[in-house]
This record gives structure tokens, C-alpha cells and sequence, in this order.
């Protein structure tokens, strides 16, 4: 029998109710398409408790803690080391955010998001996690951002579920940082970011869910959970001009270089890459 390819879900939200009747199904499902790991992120710190409580209950996942910008006017009190504090009591929490600016809903004060971005930058420089970028509606002062607090001291991190420009995601890349695909580049519409992503490095390429949104065909318009990345991770490969194997292979490295507080599976032989 073929073994599966060994992937994994970067960025999910399973502490969403949409989940809530069925995790055990859901988490059991991607086993079973050959996610491995799986990464819960915070959108808000208040209620992290929620996130790592599915962290602890699951082997196969791990969990970040955050202020989405959609609640950055919510928890404008939360500081760096308010951050800190709980990653470094966790070892569940791998990842900072996310965090980061939406000016498409601008359901927060940009002032607001600007702070908590910085702020969130700042935890991860200190701790050496990566942090977790949301970026919508707001190329430049994203990137004026990354750029004004990586001249401050380096720091590692991806631009999830990435839809933005091309020069944001070059520059980021020049950063350091990796690109994480979500459902969105397996779109018909997205032939302009599918552009993008043939044009990257394949050593900083990320797949995820984005769970429960953003679902790829076939299943678009439905729930997404982490057990369709398979199929976001297909098209990623064929943009990329790779065989579904060695694409595979390689986001699950990259993951592992990012995350890597997270373990890999005992038969993932990372110092081979």
C-alpha cells in the first residue's frame, strides 16, 4: 500500500465553534489524509484557555496566542511580555499571533492593530517564536512594520493565508520570513497569486487551512478543517512544477525549521534536508 505524503496544517482554528460537535472526528480525519501537525492559533489572549485546552488534548496539536487585528481594539492592554509569559509556561504554544493589520474590515482602530503588531513582534524577538502575520488591504504598512522592527533586532515569522502582492511577498521573503497557502490559491480566480507562488522559493513555502474557513475545491462554500490541506497542497505543487511527493516533503521541513519548538514524527528525518 502507498503511504500518504506527511503534511501539515500551519494554521487552523479549532477552538471555533463550528468544530465543537465533532473535533474527535475532525483531528481524526486528518490522521488520516497524513496531516501530522496540526497548529491552533490564538485570536484572542483572553480566551486562550479555549486553544490550549485542544493543544493538550491532542498529540498532534499545537497552539499560538494572539490578538487577531479584528479584536486588537479589544485587548490593547495585552503587552509583549503579557505574550511571553504565557508562551514560555506553555510548551504547547509554538507561535506569536496572529497579529499583524486588516484594513479591508478595519473592524479595529488601525492605531489599535499597529500597536498590537508591534507588540506581538516584539514577543516573538524575545522568545524565538515565530510570529504569525495577517495582512489585508495593507501591503505597505505591513511591510513598514517588518522593516522598521527587524532594524530593531531579527525575528522569524510567516505571512499566513497569503493574498497579498507580489512585492510584499518578496520582501518578506527577503526577511526571512516563509509564505503559508491557504484554500485560496486553489481558487479559479487566483491565477494572479498562483503567479506569485510559482515564483518563490519552494525552502519557504507553507501550506494551511485557515479552518473553518476558506475550504478549496472541491469543497468550496463548505466548512474547511485540516484533513482538505491535501488538496491545497496539491496545487501548490503543481504551481510549483513539483511532484506532489517531493512538495510534501518539503513544506513538512519547512514547517519543522519554523515551528521548531514543535517535535517532528520520529520517522521525519529533518537533518537530511
Amino acid at each position: 500500500m502507498t503511504s500518504l505524503p506527511m503534511l501539515v496544517d500551519s494554521h487552523c482554528h479549532l477552538d471555533f465553534e463550528d468544530f465543537a460537535s465533532e473535533l474527535d472526528e475532525v483531528v481524526a480525519r486528518a490522521r488520516r489524509a497524513g496531516v501530522v501537525r496540526m497548529v491552533t492559533i490564538g485570536t484572542r489572549v483572553r480566551r486562550f484557555d479555549k486553544v490550549l485546552a485542544i493543544a493538550q488534548r491532542f498529540d498532534e496539536v499545537y497552539c499560538t496566542v494572539g490578538t487577531h487585528p479584528h479584536q486588537a481594539g479589544e485587548e490593547t492592554d495585552i503587552t509583549a511580555e503579557d505574550l511571553m509569559a504565557i508562551a514560555e509556561a506553555h510548551p504547547e504554544v509554538v507561535g506569536i499571533g496572529e497579529c499583524g493589520l486588516d484594513y479591508h474590515y478595519d473592524s479595529s482602530p488601525r492605531a489599535d492593530q499597529a500597536a498590537g503588531f508591534r507588540a506581538h513582534i516584539e514577543a516573538s524577538r524575545r522568545t524565538g517564536l515565530p510570529v504569525i502575520v495577517h495582512s489585508r488591504a495593507a501591503d505597505e504598512d505591513t511591510w513598514k512594520i517588518l522593516e522598521e522592527c527587524h532594524a530593531e533586532g531579527p525575528f522569524t515569522g510567516v505571512m499566513h493565508c497569503f493574498s497579498s502582492g507580489r512585492e510584499l511577498a518578496m520582501r518578506a521573503v527577503d526577511l526571512g520570513f516563509y509564505i503559508s497557502l491557504s484554500g485560496i490559491v486553489a481558487f479559479k480566480k487566483s491565477e494572479d497569486l498562483r503567479s506569485i507562488v510559482a515564483d518563490l522559493p519552494a525552502d519557504r513555502l507553507l501550506v494551511e487551512t485557515d479552518a473553518p474557513y476558506l475550504a478549496p475545491p472541491p469543497y468550496r462554500g463548505k466548512r474547511n478543517e485540516p484533513a482538505y490541506v491535501v488538496h491545497t497542497h496539491a496545487v501548490v505543487a503543481e504551481t510549483q512544477g513539483l511532484t506532489v511527493a517531493a512538495s510534501a516533503e518539503q513544506t513538512t521541513r519547512n514547517f519543522f525549521k519554523l515551528f521548531s519548538k514543535v517535535p517532528p514524527p520520529a520517522d521525519l528525518a529533518l537533518d537530511a534536508a
